[in-house]
């Protein structure tokens, strides 16, 4: 009998930790993710105002840089997903140039945009990124058949959009825009649920810190992809 006692109180304390470490471990990842963004917010401010003209003045001279800011935080990424369990300190500083480089490209973008499409932009991605996060994280019910699925979307979006970028349809854009938000939605809830999955079964096996930070930057992603489409969305309709 005392032995089913011990077995029952090791259990209960078990469950105990592991949903204290779950707790802690998601704690730091959205920690990760809101400096992240409030990293972008503060690049993005410097580049509009105390560097302004430097940035702007060297970027219409070297119209070749933009694909070179665009094609780094994609190197990046990769380096994070692939070094993050391995190296955290330096997935981490490299998720915070990440943010910063996307600050810069916020900033060089949003001349073409009032600053009431930014500010809803900002306010609508981030009330939808946080409901789908929130719901990913505490759903029982498993996404992966829909993370599956917008994965799959998001590519053939990818390759529609590379095509339209020759044929420059502002319609094309607009509806590819809405058909963004759909999908970088689906993949928050599901990026949500796989990063606390993830923790569940390998928390104990690799750095939490590195995974952490790689949870950040998906979830960064999507949300910085989900803000973008939104304020096309929101700019185009002001224009029409």
């Amino acid at each position: 009998m005392n032995n089913l006692n011990e077995d029952y109180s090791q259990a209960q304390r078990q469950v105990v930790g592991n949903e204290a470490g779950l707790a802690k471990f998601m704690t730091r990842m959205y920690g990760n993710m809101a400096l992240a963004v409030l990293m972008s917010a503060l690049s993005s401010f410097l580049t509009l105002t105390v560097f302004k003209e430097q940035v702007f003045n060297y970027m219409s001279q070297h119209s070749g840089m933009m694909w070179i800011i665009l094609l780094i935080p994609v190197g990046l990424s990769l380096g994070i997903s692939f070094r993050a369990t391995r190296n955290p300190v330096a997935s981490f500083i490299m998720l915070m140039a990440v943010s910063i480089i996307y600050g810069v490209t916020f900033a060089l973008i949003s001349s073409a945009y009032t600053t009431a499409n930014i500010t809803s932009a900002f306010v609508s991605s981030s009330a939808v990124f946080v409901t789908m996060a929130i719901y990913g994280s505490v759903t029982k019910r498993d996404l992966s058949k829909f993370g599956a699925h917008a994965t799959a979307a998001l590519v053939a979006l990818i390759i529609a959009s590379v095509i339209n970028m020759f044929l420059q349809s502002p319609a094309i854009t607009y509806i590819f825009s809405y058909i963004a938000v759909i999908i970088f939605t689906v993949l928050t809830a599901w990026d949500a649920q796989k990063m606390k999955n993830i923790y569940l079964r390998f928390g104990d096996q690799v750095s939490v810190g590195g995974l952490a930070v790689m949870g950040a930057l998906q979830l960064y992603l999507d949300f910085v992809n989900i803000f973008i489409s939104l304020l096309q969305i929101f700019g185009m309709s002001d224009r029409n």
